[in-house]
C-alpha cells in the first residue's frame, strides 16, 4: 500500500507540476502580447496647454482701442482722360473685332442723373444723363460705370453697386440708389389742366 500511495503522490506532484508550468506559460505569453501591443500604438502627443497671456489674478482690463488706419482713395482720373481711354478701348476693340465697350464706362456714378424709366421688350429701361458732357444713355440692368454697375431698376428709382478702391488695393462694394430727377422751372411746362409735364431730353 505504501509503495503505491508512493507513486500516486508521485503523479499527482508531477501533474500539478506540470499544471503549474502551463499556466505560468500562458502568464507569461499573455505579457509578452500586451507589452507588445503596447509598443505597437502610437504614443498620443502630449496637449499643450494654450496660455491666453493674461495673468489669472489680476484685474481683467479691456484692451485699449487702437486707432484705426485712414485709408485714401487711389486717384481717380479727370472726366477727360477717362473718355481718352474710353477712345483708345474702343479702337483697340474695333481693330480686334471685338465689340466695342459702352460709353458709360467712362462714366462716375456721381456724375449722373436719372431723367425717366420706361418698359421696353427688353425690360425696364432707364435714360440718364452725364452732367459733364451733357449726353443722355439709355441703359439696362448690368450695365458698367468707371467705379459700379447697374444692379436694377425699379418703379421710380435705379439701384447701383459701388465699387471703392483704396490705395493699399483693397476694394469695398456698397449699394447706392438714384432716384428720378425733380422737375424744375427749366424742364418742366405747365399745362392748363395744372398738371406738370416733363420736358423730354
Amino acid at each position: 500500500m505504501s509503495h503505491e500511495k508512493k507513486i500516486a503522490r508521485v503523479r499527482f506532484m508531477s501533474n500539478w507540476l506540470a499544471s503549474l508550468l502551463g499556466a505560468a506559460t500562458l502568464l507569461v505569453s499573455g505579457i509578452v502580447v500586451t507589452a507588445m501591443a503596447q509598443e505597437q500604438q502610437p504614443e498620443k502627443p502630449a496637449t499643450k496647454r494654450v496660455s491666453s497671456g493674461r495673468d489669472p489674478f489680476k484685474k481683467y482690463e479691456p484692451p485699449k482701442p487702437t486707432a484705426k488706419r485712414s485709408l485714401n482713395h487711389s486717384p481717380i482720373d479727370s472726366i477727360q482722360d477717362r473718355i481718352s481711354k474710353y477712345k483708345a478701348q474702343k479702337a483697340a476693340a474695333m481693330s480686334a473685332r471685338m465689340p466695342a465697350p459702352k460709353p458709360t464706362t467712362a462714366l462716375l456714378l456721381s456724375e449722373i442723373q436719372v431723367i425717366g424709366i420706361s418698359r421696353s421688350p427688353r425690360g425696364y429701361a432707364a435714360i440718364v444723363e452725364a452732367i459733364p458732357i451733357k449726353l443722355s444713355y439709355v441703359i439696362y440692368p448690368g450695365e458698367s460705370f468707371y467705379d459700379g454697375q447697374l444692379v436694377a431698376i425699379e418703379d421710380n428709382r435705379l439701384v447701383f453697386r459701388r465699387e471703392t478702391v483704396f490705395t493699399d488695393g483693397r476694394r469695398e462694394r456698397s449699394v447706392e440708389y438714384k432716384s428720378l430727377r425733380q422737375p424744375t422751372p427749366v424742364n418742366s411746362v405747365p399745362t392748363p389742366g395744372g398738371s406738370v409735364a416733363t420736358a423730354k431730353p
